[in-house]
């Protein structure tokens, strides 16, 4: 599968001032996959270290790292010569080794011209949550990029619609209708997507299949692993408070109140229960939390109020298998009447700016107004409205425009491209240009 971070790697490795990379992402987003794809185009040898398995290397890291005497060690152990620029050695799940983690400090400061990478679905909860005691991340010391889910656009490169993001690349720049052809070939591609998600193995199985029933028992495969991942990093009590925050997400959302509320979560549920809990679906990657913020002015960070905020599941897909909304409802073509289709279609753009690497804000007015997420775009403030259909009546939007003097905001709904009243309509299946 093509992704774009393919090319971030590419330009990684040519870097003058490259150091070490961690590949940061929730379980199953495809880490190991790209890396090894990577490796073997642009490498003339890999080297492949899974930390959980390699027992051995494990215990050699307990006596030393030595970034020489290790690439001395990976040598005779995998019967490989390591050459400078000409070998990418990867260490996978690197979190099972906290010392393999310390070692990148010395492959930057001691032989910088070797390629090593490291990657670790667990990296982000081990330093910061339970193992931080003895993790010592190499701060300074490496680089770093986050792979997420296939964004809509990766996900149309591959279903090989390649035509069709040019057409909606296009309409987009120029905020002019796209033709009734392609306008319904992409409204039912996102349907499409809405079922299956961005999770790889997701989107493979509905490529090799076109099984939306084999797609939620691939899905169902990765909810598993999750929830393994849970009782393996995390103590039993905060455990079952991880899985229980997880699951509540759907009906967080379907809520008229999107605020998360801990009460949903369990009777007299309180941050102080739940607050760890919520970290850890953060730092796993799995979970995206949308803050709350005060006020519409630059830079719009300094105004979050932390008690409030929304979270939404990592991948669309995902919430389609744990919510159990049926399958015919979000392929249907009319398909208004259904209230949770409202917050589904959120955190479908939640995702989307996420892997537009967008931080998360929604704006409130003492509960007489919302706007579902607030973008800082250089010195401008643009507020973004979402709309599940084609009614899109929004006196929010209009209040938040006036009171802050932006200019210009975005609505996102299934109707066509457009610029009416300083509002940029965005089709559903667009967001990914933004």
């Amino acid at each position: 599968m093509q992704r774009k971070i393919a090319a971030e790697l590419l330009a990684w490795k040519n870097s003058k001032n490259r150091m070490p990379l961690i590949l940061n992402g929730a379980r199953q987003v495809g880490k190991t996959y790209i890396i090894e794809e990577f490796g073997n185009e642009h490498f003339e040898s890999f080297v492949y270290l899974n930390m959980e398995l390699e027992d051995e290397l494990r215990d050699f890291l307990d006596k030393t790292i030595d970034p020489r005497k290790i690439i001395q060690y990976l040598e005779s152990s995998k019967h490989k010569e390591i050459t400078a620029g000409k070998t990418l050695i990867f260490f996978d799940e690197i979190q099972a080794s906290e010392r393999a983690l310390t070692s990148l400090k010395y492959f930057c400061e001691e032989t910088p011209e070797y390629h090593v990478v490291a990657a670790g679905s667990l990296l982000g909860v081990a330093v910061a949550m339970k193992h931080r005691e003895k993790f010592s991340f190499p701060v300074g010391k490496v680089n770093e990029m986050y792979l997420l889910p296939l964004d809509f656009e990766e996900f149309l490169w591959a279903m090989r619609k390649e035509k069709l993001i040019e057409e909606i690349k296009l309409h987009y720049a120029e905020n002019t209708p796209m033709d009734d052809f392609w306008h319904k070939n992409a409204l039912q591609m996102y349907k499409i997507y809405s079922v299956v998600g961005g999770m790889p193995k997701a989107v493979k199985t509905f490529i090799e299949t076109e099984s939306y029933v084999k797609v939620q028992f691939a899905q169902n495969e990765i909810y598993n692993e999750y929830i393994a991942d849970t009782a393996k990093y995390a103590d039993p009590a905060t455990s079952i408070k991880i899985r229980a925050c997880y699951d509540s997400i759907p009906a967080q959302l379907a809520k008229e109140n999107h605020k998360f509320q801990y009460k949903m979560v369990q009777k007299g549920g309180t941050a102080t229960i739940f607050g760890v809990s919520l970290e850890w679906l953060k730092f796993a990657g799995i979970a995206l939390k949308c803050q709350k913020i005060t006020q519409g002015e630059i830079p719009i960070a300094v105004y979050q109020y932390f008690p409030d905020f929304k979270l939404y599941m990592g991948d669309v897909g995902m919430l389609t298998l744990k919510s159990q909304i049926p399958v015919q409802m979000l392929l249907a073509e009319n398909n208004e009447a259904n209230t949770f289709l409202g917050a589904f279609t959120e955190n479908y753009v939640a995702q989307a700016f996420t892997a537009n690497r967008k931080p998360l804000f929604y704006w409130t007015n003492d509960n007489q107004g919302e706007v579902d997420f607030v973008l800082q775009e250089d010195i401008n403030v643009v507020p973004v409205e979402v709309k599940r259909g084609i009614n899109t009546r929004s006196r929010s939007l209009t209040m938040f425009m006036k009171k802050y003097n932006c200019p210009y905001a975005i609505r996102i709904s299934q109707k066509n491209f457009g610029f009416e009243n300083n509002i940029k309509s965005v089709p559903l299946y667009a967001v990914f240009c933004v």
